[in-house]
């Protein structure tokens, strides 16, 4: 009979746990930054954004009464006026530059400090309890986090920022010069009637920016979606070539360039694609714009000509309905002037909040341990020992690894693990918290934090003193500590370098490099220590030598070292063989060998 195909195993992130993206999302990020701790600081910062922005509409209303005195000034041919004036415009023109440089300066601390304050936010939640690794195999929009935050928050924050300060300009705009218009423009009747229409300039604005933000909005429709696409394809470019920098080593041992310059090619194809899609977008709203903003300054001119012929208005009213109507058009058509970045910030915004998202989600899935979507996940026990009790491993697909393994490690005890990789491997990920699928119980001991030691050690960029430190700060250790760690792996020769600063994953070899990761164990010294495949790369004799070293520099610490070799020697008190069974034996035995199987 055939065989019922395997449960699928628990997801990070199922399709049904809620998410809030797009506007409403960000608008709620929004609204926590209003309400954080500084709230005060940022809501004074805000409200004298508000003060400049008002006082800019005054200085602009004042320029328009100041236009129309001067060419009444013009026109009456006064140059004791026209002095008056020379004067009154000096302090409007020095005002301007006050409130101006002010306005930016304010402007610009609040885009970088609502910057400052979502960056802490996403990292807060990326970088803590394994989401760096965990979101990597979560489903979700949520590709390359690291773009989001660096680049997508800046978008996001200060095209927002700039978008409300624009559109609360417009806005009082609006209605500042909407009753300038309606008090220079009069009546006129409409063309064959004896109707007369009043305030037909303020008509004519209306119609002018409604029909033109009509068309605008229909010819750039396609930009935000083309936007979008293209910052996806944008980020997906510059994962691809820092990925190729990171690997630059493997790839060139493998003659791999050829290869890597094909992604690299792919990759900038769709980066080519995605800009003639947008570069097709823009087509039309730019051309539709370009006209719109031709005409602006002759229509108003055209439509009050007759009035002003007739003797029915000055040439200084004429050109204060003439910058009147233009101001009022300008404000009515915020909309199209703003298209383009209103998709650039809808398309960041959408990235963002998808990433906050889908990590507030993995945090809610991560605390329903006990419901109908349990995930793995160690806890810290009540007693001294390291224990798993019915664990069960699974691939992401659901199928089986490792079915019902027993194990208690006691204090200072040292267990050999080997077999199959797959099963290994997976282990030493779900003991760290990175491996969700499969179920059982993973009870770390409680107090100090058990250390973690992969196959290939993470070296950051920086001094070697800091590298060793990793992840404490350097000065939490003495040169000497630092000095006797490197000696006890070999490294005593790296001692003079200890504040040369060197991409150290680049500069040293892969033996080295393991040499270097068990030298933060001599360093640090844990109480529990957890290697997966760290000694690999040594001789025997070297792997020896460096394990018993161990025991004697650290002699109650608690080791668990999975290896490939699988050899047993005196310095283990047991040894553990996983292999893919579908039942594992309870491991307690006694410098024994123990396998798990069915």
């Amino acid at each position: 009979m055939p065989t019922a195909p395997p449960p699928p195993a628990p997801t990070l992130l199922p399709a049904d746990v809620p998410r809030s993206i797009g506007r409403q999302g960000f608008l709620r990020l929004a609204g926590a930054y209003w309400n954080c701790a500084r709230k005060w600081q940022v809501r004074v910062a805000v409200l004298l954004l508000v003060v400049l922005t008002v006082a800019q509409v005054a200085l602009a209303i004042w320029v328009s009464y100041w236009n129309r005195d001067l060419f009444d000034a013009l026109e009456a041919r006064s140059l004791t006026e026209l002095l008056r004036l020379t004067a009154v415009f000096a302090l409007i023109f020095a005002l301007t530059m006050g409130v101006t440089a002010l306005h930016l300066h304010v402007k610009r601390w609040i885009q970088l400090d609502w910057r400052r304050w979502l960056t802490a936010l996403l990292l807060d939640h990326w970088l803590a309890r394994g989401h760096l690794y965990r979101l990597q195999l979560a489903a979700g929009d949520h590709d390359n986090p690291d773009g989001r935050i660096a680049e997508d928050i800046r978008i996001a924050t200060e095209v927002a920022v700039a978008l409300a300060h624009s559109l609360l300009f417009s806005l009082l705009i609006l209605g500042s010069f909407v009753d300038i218009l309606l008090s220079v423009s009069g009546s006129a009747p409409l063309p064959g009637t004896s109707i007369a229409v009043p305030g037909y300039l303020v008509v004519a604005a209306f119609l002018y920016a409604g029909i033109g933000s009509a068309l605008g909005l229909l010819l750039g429709r396609p930009l935000i979606r083309s936007t979008n696409r293209l910052q996806t394809v944008e980020a997906n470019l510059r994962f691809g070539l820092a990925q190729a920098r990171e690997h630059a080593e493997p790839i060139t041992l493998l003659r791999g360039e050829p290869r890597a310059r094909s992604e690299a090619s792919r990759l900038f194809d769709d980066v080519g694609q995605g800009w003639n899609r947008q570069t097709l977008a823009y087509l039309g709203i730019v051309s539709f714009s370009t006209g719109y903003g031709t005409l602006l300054p002759v229509f108003p001119i055209l439509i009050a000509a007759p009035q002003y012929i007739a003797g029915a208005m000055s040439l200084g009213l004429l050109m204060q309905a003439a910058q009147a109507f233009q101001r009022l058009t300008s404000a009515l058509s915020w909309p199209i002037d703003n298209l383009g970045e209103l998709a650039r910030w809808r398309a960041s915004a959408d990235r963002i909040t998808s990433l906050h998202a889908d990590m507030l989600a993995l945090e809610r899935v991560e605390a329903e341990r006990g419901t109908d979507r349990p995930l793995l996940t160690p806890t810290i026990s009540t007693h001294p020992d390291f224990e798993l009790r019915g664990l069960a491993l699974t691939t992401p697909g659901g199928e089986p690894l490792l079915e019902h393994l027993d194990l208690r490690v006691r204090r200072g005890e040292r267990i050999l693990i080997c077999g199959d990789p797959a099963v290994t491997v997976s282990l030493f990920k779900a003991v760290a918290g990175l491996w969700p699928w499969g179920s059982g119980e993973i009870l770390l001991p409680p107090g100090r934090e058990p250390m973690f030691v992969p196959q290939h050690p993470f070296l950051p960029a920086g001094s070697l003193r800091a590298v060793l430190s990793y992840p404490q700060p350097p000065e939490r250790y003495s040169t000497a500590a630092l000095h006797r760690a490197l000696e006890c792996t070999g490294l005593a020769w790296l001692a003079p370098r200890l504040d040369e600063h060197e991409d150290w994953s680049r500069e040293l070899p892969m033996r080295t490099q393991q040499r270097l990761g068990l030298a933060r164990v001599f360093l640090q010294q844990p109480a529990w220590i957890f290697m997966q495949e760290a000694t690999d790369a040594f001789t025997p004799k070297e792997e020896v030598d460096t394990l018993e070293l161990l025991r004697h520099e650290l002699p109650a610490a608690t080791l668990l070292n999975i290896s490939r070799r699988g050899r047993q020697n005196h310095f283990y008190d047991r040894r553990l063989v996983l292999e893919r069974r579908h039942e594992s034996r309870d491991a307690s035995g006694t410098a024994a060998d123990t396998s798990a199987e069915a």
